[in-house]
């Protein structure tokens, strides 16, 4: 069986769909790997490690024609799609609700295509959740990214010449990215707050010493979904919650906005208003930006300074952190593809009875076969 490795070609892209260590895994399954030229560069990794391990080194057409399975961050465009042989498996980070153009491509070219972000949230997929991994180095990166633009320290620090106060950092949603981000400020020193809409996760909050803030409201009771993510909420919900985080915007330094609600745009928690509220020389990170923003003045890839608050918009948060990044999300589809594997045969074999499977493949056999995509 033949397994490909792309160079991804966005220029924001850092990130990489295997490492030298995960190609030991791919061999063991039964794969001949074939990775594209310098696809490792940006995330710290050389040709050569790769062919240490006993990957080839190829160029782009030969990861695209005659392959059994091709492994991505991102979707590959158009032009990509049309060089794979029908029946081909393109494993990756696929954005079908970004992407909904392009799975009739998929569909046309028979390509079965697997979207690694919608991997089910159950015990047995935990080593498989690209969305959870990606986004822990998210949340890591946001605060270290909203230390290098903030202008002061941020521990309390006791000198000879006075006391430092520390840092106070609210962190709007509490979910995988939201809790990281709580860890980390706390690390560094500061204060921490935090607040979301699932009354569930406070007790996560405050055991990494952080102060849980919420509406406290019956809608809010049932404000999780089955998966573990928050609902969308009413309109008089958010009215609630966005005096609260305006009464508390006011007394913060860094605002570390992480809420998303998967395949609809990012609700709006920071308003230009709360915005104006806020103490000259305070951060804003929006992790929102690419689905259209928790704070609506956040630009895709820029760090825009409002009043002399700055807020920083960078895409691809976790591709700050490539090497890691690209490691997690390695071993993440290594654990996915033994599910797919028959090594005794070698040949690629779905169980269609498998609730992984039956959650995550989006096209199959000329078919768009996931409910919600059809």
């Amino acid at each position: 069986m033949k397994l490909s490795v792309l160079k991804e070609i966005d220029k924001f892209e850092t990130r990489v769909a295997t490492t030298p260590e995960s190609v030991r895994t791919l061999k063991k399954l039964g794969f001949e790997v074939y990775i594209e030229k310098n696809a490792g560069l940006r995330s710290g990794y050389l040709n050569k490690d790769f062919e240490n391990v006993g990957a080839n080194i190829t160029d782009r057409n030969k990861c695209l024609e005659s392959v059994e399975v091709c492994l991505v961050v991102q979707l590959p465009p158009i032009n990509d799609l049309k060089k794979f042989n029908h029946n081909t498996t393109l494993i990756g980070s696929i954005n079908p609700y970004k992407n909904k153009d392009l799975l009739v491509s998929l569909k046309e070219y028979k390509i079965t295509s697997i979207a690694m972000e919608l991997i089910p949230r159950i015990s047995r997929a935990q080593s498989m959740d690209v969305l959870s991994s990606q986004a822990n180095l998210a949340g890591y990166r946001s605060v270290i990214d909203a230390s290098y633009e903030f202008n002061k320290a941020f521990p309390m620090m006791m000198t000879a010449a006075g006391r430092i106060n520390p840092a106070k950092v609210m962190v709007l949603g509490a979910g995988v990215a939201g809790l990281q981000a709580i860890a980390t400020a706390k690390r560094l020193g500061a204060v921490v707050s935090a607040t979301d809409v699932r009354p569930a996760v406070k007790e996560q909050v405050e055991s990494l010493g952080a102060k849980f803030i919420m509406v406290d409201d019956d809608e809010a009771k049932n404000a999780e979904t089955s998966s573990g993510y928050a609902k969308e909420m009413s309109n008089k919900f958010k009215e609630k919650q966005s005096k609260l985080i305006a009464e508390t915007l006011k007394k913060q330094d860094i605002v570390i906005c992480t809420a998303l609600i998967p395949g609809r745009s990012a609700p709006t928690l920071v308003t230009e208003e709360m915005v104006m509220s806020m103490k000259p020389g305070s951060i804003i990170v929006d992790l929102a930006v690419e689905t259209g923003g928790n704070c609506p003045l956040s630009k895709i890839d820029e760090v825009v300074n409002h009043n002399n608050i700055r807020i920083i918009g960078y895409s691809n948060m976790q591709g700050r952190v490539a090497k890691d990044a690209s490691s997690l999300y390695a071993k993440n589809l290594t654990s996915f593809l033994p599910l797919i594997v028959d090594i005794e045969n070698k040949k690629i074999k779905f169980d269609w009875q498998d609730e992984i499977i039956n959650a995550v493949v989006i096209t199959h056999n000329g078919k768009v076969i996931l409910e919600g995509f059809k």
